[in-house]
């Protein structure tokens, strides 16, 4: 069964939430990717604010193909997270609640999310076209000249995806290779 998780996320919502738990995100995210998150290290070195408030909320490591005529957004797959490593300790300890990508994380971030109470959830990498039927509307907010690596807001409305990195540190991707590997020797 999905647990519904609504966006902005709180910490009694995240701490929940367990590495293996299969979720349908409800509410708004944004899109962020490497030039996204490189512009708003650069702004918070300058003492500017962020296009968004981080508080509670999610990235999706996300760059999406154009709209086609009638949807809101083109294909909306994930992108490798571990690109946006070098980022993401600073903006977990700002407030960002979640995070959506793909693939594995550093040390670093998973011992972040846990001293900020976080979440890291998966999407399903080759799924985008049917991803972005979850996505309701998108609409540009920031760095609109990187086109595809702008920054976006998203309603989403059942969007599936999958806990690997809970609150407490556990991984998904460690724990079922070893589950496995142990099912199978």
């Amino acid at each position: 069964m999905d647990i519904e998780v609504k966006s902005p996320v709180d910490r009694k919502q995240i701490e929940k939430l367990k590495a293996g738990d299969f979720v349908r995100i409800y509410g708004t995210i944004y899109t962020a990717r490497d030039a996204a998150h490189k512009r708003m290290e650069e702004a918070l070195e300058r003492g500017e604010g962020l296009p968004f408030d981080l508080k509670g909320n999610m990235i999706y490591y996300m760059g999406p193909s154009p709209a086609r005529k009638g949807r809101p957004i083109g294909s909306a797959g994930p992108t490798t997270a571990s690109r946006m490593d070098k980022y993401t300790p600073r903006l977990l300890d700002l407030g960002l609640g979640a995070m959506i990508g793909k693939g594995k994380r550093s040390q670093e971030v998973i011992d972040s999310i846990v001293k900020n109470q976080s979440v890291y959830f998966a999407a399903i990498g080759g799924a985008g076209a049917l991803l972005s039927k979850k996505i309701v509307s998108s609409k540009i907010i920031a760095y609109d000249d990187l086109g595809a690596e702008a920054v976006r807001k998203l309603e989403v409305k059942g969007f599936p995806a999958v806990v690997v990195i809970d609150s407490q540190g556990n991984n998904l991707y460690e724990t079922a290779v070893r589950k496995y590997a142990g099912e199978n020797s």
